[in-house]
């Protein structure tokens, strides 16, 4: 068995530290030294060689044991010093358990002292809350005696608001105690009930001599004596009836005024009815608190339902007088008659647009009034905190749903004929006044058309009626697509009208002018529509925040946006007839340019550059047949005319130059003629011209090159910034023009 001493040493020494239990563990012995094992195992040794090394072990193991008895004797001076100190404590011990056992016995004994203490307290806090409670019960009787005595004095005396305090103090004392005296409350109520007949009594009397004050005195008594419904009935009751008899008395002076045939001015429809909602709000307003008093903020929701009846009655009444007096029917049947006979011969004359027109500022003063009134009392009920929620919508409902709103909604008929009459008639007329306006490049007709299409929608708009806008909006979209379209076109549509431009072969400046001043009024007029449709959108969205609401407007103005979308296609359709009648005095100048040959030599070149071939006398024809029309057009007229004619012309000398022979001095010499064209025209317009001639331009630039392979530097991914306009076909077409360009290379070229 293979060991060393010193591992076997080491091995025993730590586990001796560890465990108190020496065991040899390693691969050279498993000897538990001290165990019956241990002696078996040297008993049954032979070899002398591993009895030496055992014995060795044995030795370390013996001087590692007088270590760790070293080390513990070590320890025996401390250890004696821990155990006097314990001894010590314990002493102390034993004093500290007789002062606690001292301790608990106080503590039990003045926690039972605390215990008869507070059971002596609650004793005596049961008996001093019986004794309040006797004492209270004693004073509610004297109370009670003291009120019953008060009331039965003050009712002798007259003083209404004490007796009513004496008697408010006892039901509030009863409530309390209602467990005795039932003889004091039976004469209590005897008095109360004498009260309430003088209360109701006096109070009847007041209201019926609408003594205001006195009212005021005997609605604060129904509180105290616990009748505030009551109360609350028979004020709003006589707030009724204040409003109603203000109202009659003025309607019957309004009705006395139609009867005496007296000027429009004095038949005031509109004041009238304004005092009915001025005086129904002030009965709101002037009597909230009041209202409060009696039956909280419920008290004011029944005064704003109570009062709303009087609305819809009186209401109701004024709008129907109105339009019996300004025989709205008769005036709508009569328009829907003019309406249906617009053809036939001798048709009676329809009403006087100014009388209309004053008609309509007179109903939507009165609808403006119910809109107004209707939001106030909305807006009330809102503004309460303690109201249901689900009560303004209700509340709303029904107030639209009343007399007068059913009132409103036929007078609302009425104005959407009467305003699609006025708007009929007033775009008519202004068709049919149309002149021409000093200073001014449109005529007449413009401003006047769409003032009146403004005015007329902005007065549907105010009406917050979403059926009478879509109405007028519908009409507005009509009288532009039919009559006022046909009005602008009218003029373009003349026959011979170049002849009439072009009278001697110099222009004339009136025919030019009403052309002009035409196309000016279709510019603007597609302008006019598209600010119109804005504003409208603007004041709309405003007025009418419901999403469906908007969603019928915005299809309404969809349509108005489409004109500004015709009245481009008419504009253009008659810019083209304008070029049309421009156009044949330039063409014999294009056409002189077929003439001009471009292969040139140095000397021709040279020749050409003092005594220009064509390029002036065309741009001398320009200016003579079209700048005078700039001072009568629009400038955005006059740049689409310039843009028109400069097509026209490039075109022309597209197919001509494509007819021609170059040099390359005569690639040159074209490439100067555009420059020079490009430059003129640039200066006349403010719109680029540059892209008009970039098909000319770019072969100028392909006749310049030297020879046919130098296209490649320009072409495809060496075209840099430069887009080509011309073919890959038209390319080779425009190289073959140059007389020393061969064809075998420009087919061989890879485009």
């Amino acid at each position: 068995m293979p060991s060393t001493p010193n591992g076997s040493v080491h091995h025993y020494h730590k586990q001796t530290h560890e465990e108190d239990e020496p065991t040899v563990s390693s691969p050279t012995t498993s000897i538990k030294f001290g165990t019956p094992e241990a002696l078996d195992y040297v008993r049954n040794l032979t070899d002398v060689g591993a009895m030496t090394r055992l014995l060795h072990e044995c030795i370390a193991y013996q001087r590692a044991l007088d270590v760790d008895l070293d080390n513990l004797l070590a320890q025996r001076t401390d250890l004696d010093k821990h155990l006097l100190h314990l001894q010590k404590s314990a002493d102390i011990l034993d004093i500290v358990k007789a002062d606690a056992d001292y301790m608990l016995s106080n503590v039990s004994s003045t926690c039972d002292l605390a215990d008869h203490v507070s059971a002596k307290v609650r004793e005596l806090d049961l008996a001093q809350s019986r004794v309040n409670s006797t004492v209270l019960r004693i004073d509610a009787i004297v109370e009670r005696g003291n009120c019953i005595e008060g009331v039965k004095n003050a009712l002798e005396s007259e003083d209404y608001e004490a007796a009513a305090k004496y008697v408010q103090t006892f039901l509030q004392i009863d409530a309390k105690y209602k467990d005795s005296g039932s003889e004091q409350r039976d004469q209590l109520l005897a008095s109360k009930k004498q009260l309430e007949g003088i209360v109701r009594k006096r109070l009847s009397a007041a209201v019926d001599q609408r003594d205001h004050p006195t009212i005021l005195r005997f609605i604060g008594l129904f509180s105290p004596l616990g009748l505030e419904e009551e109360g609350l009935q028979v004020y709003v009751g006589y707030l009724k009836k204040v409003v109603s008899v203000r109202s009659r008395l003025e309607f019957e002076h309004l009705v006395e005024l139609m009867e005496q045939n007296h000027t429009q001015n004095q038949v005031n429809f509109v004041g009238c009815l304004t005092n009915l909602f001025k005086d129904i709000v002030l009965a709101i307003e002037e009597n909230d608190n009041i209202l409060r008093s009696l039956c909280g903020e419920d008290g004011i929701v029944y005064a704003i339902c109570e009062l709303q009846e009087e609305c819809d009655s009186k209401g109701s009444l004024i709008l129907k007088k109105y339009m019996e007096y300004r025989k709205l029917a008769k005036l709508s049947s009569e328009i829907n008659a003019q309406n249906k006979n617009l053809l036939a011969v001798g048709a009676p004359e329809g009403p006087d647009p100014r009388e209309v027109e004053l008609y309509l500022e007179e109903i939507l003063s009165l609808m403006q009034l119910g809109e107004d009134y209707t939001g106030y009392v909305v807006s009330k009920i809102k503004g309460l905190s303690s109201v249901d929620p689900e009560l303004v919508p209700r509340a709303t409902k029904s107030f639209r749903s009343g007399s007068f709103s059913k009132v409103v909604q036929d007078i609302i008929g009425f104005y959407v004929i009467l305003e699609g009459f006025f708007m009929v008639e007033n775009v008519r007329k202004a068709v049919r006044i149309d002149e021409h306006v000093p200073d001014s490049l449109t005529t007449s007709m413009v401003d006047d058309v769409f003032y009146v299409l403004q005015s007329c929608l902005r007065r549907a708009i105010s009406t917050s009626n979403i059926s009478s806008v879509i109405a007028v909006l519908s009409g507005a979209s009509s009288l532009l697509s039919n009559e006022y379209h046909e009005a602008l076109q009218q003029k373009m549509r003349e026959p011979n009208l170049g002849a009439k431009l072009f009278l001697g072969g110099v222009g004339v400046q009136k025919t030019g002018t009403e052309i002009a001043t035409a196309l000016n009024n279709m510019d603007v007029s597609s302008e006019y529509v598209l600010k119109l449709k804005h504003e409208i959108e603007e004041q709309c969205a405003e007025v009418f925040p419901a999403p469906a609401d908007r969603e019928k407007v915005k299809s309404c103005l969809s349509e108005l946006a489409d004109m500004s979308t015709t009245f481009k296609q008419a504009l253009s359709a008659g810019m083209e007839q304008l070029v049309a009648t421009v156009t044949p005095r330039i063409r014999p100048v294009l056409d002189s340019v077929a003439t001009i040959s471009y292969e040139l030599s140095e000397l021709e070149y040279a020749d050409n550059e003092v005594n220009d071939p064509w390029v002036q006398r065309l741009l001398h024809g320009v200016e003579t047949n079209v700048t005078w029309l700039q001072p009568l057009m629009t400038a955005s007229n006059y740049d689409s005319f310039v843009h028109l004619v400069i097509d026209f012309i490039v075109k022309r000398l597209e197919v001509i130059m494509m007819q021609k022979r170059f040099s390359q001095l005569g690639g040159l010499q074209l490439d100067r003629d555009i420059r020079a064209l490009v430059s003129h025209f640039s200066s006349m317009t403010q719109r680029t011209v540059r892209d008009k001639f970039a098909r000319l331009t770019q072969m100028a630039t392909i006749l310049n090159l030297e020879k046919v392979s130098e296209i490649l530097d320009f072409w495809g991914e060496n075209s840099g910034p430069m887009t080509w306009r011309l073919t890959p076909a038209e390319v080779r077409r425009v190289l073959g023009l140059r007389v020393d360009f061969k064809p075998e290379a420009i087919a061989a070229l890879k485009l």
